[in-house]
């Protein structure tokens, strides 16, 4: 097989009609060991950013969304526009399909669903200004 792991893609052909994030970017934990993840690929800290879709043909369930960015810091989420809600673009996104299996059949047979996983370099605001956040909050801070 030609394609393997993380597929790269661009963020507004994944996401045509934006996403918004929901919250602050926060370490994703490992369930057993309770501590912060490490990607598996180059070994930096995980941290995750939960956003909705906001294609409007979207179902709700499909709309919420995690996407995982590896950076020795946390990632600094912009600012709420309206709301909780803070329009975001991620760059370096990429995509990797799995198998999601959603439970059993009445015969017993996996009832399964493609299912997709997110990650990304990095978090910020649309537009295409500015660089991908993967500083402190302070930095970002002064930056501004």
């Amino acid at each position: 097989m030609a394609i393997q792991g993380r597929i790269p893609v661009n963020f507004g052909d994944a996401f045509p009609h934006g996403v918004y994030a929901t919250g602050p970017a926060e370490p994703l934990e490992n369930f057993e060991t309770k501590r912060q993840e490490n990607d598996k690929e180059n070994g930096l800290p995980v941290w995750v950013v939960d956003v909705y879709d906001a294609d409007p043909a979207g179902n709700h369930k499909a709309s919420a969304i995690k996407v995982k960015i590896s950076s020795e810091v946390c990632p600094v989420v912009p600012e709420p526009a309206f709301g909780p809600f803070r329009p975001v673009e991620f760059d370096g996104l990429t995509v990797t399909p799995y198998i999601e299996e959603l439970g059993r059949k009445p015969n017993g047979d996996p009832r399964t669903r493609i299912a997709y996983s997110f990650r990304a370099r990095g978090v910020r605001a649309p537009g295409g200004a500015g660089k991908p956040s993967g500083r402190p909050a302070s930095a970002a801070k002064d930056a501004a």
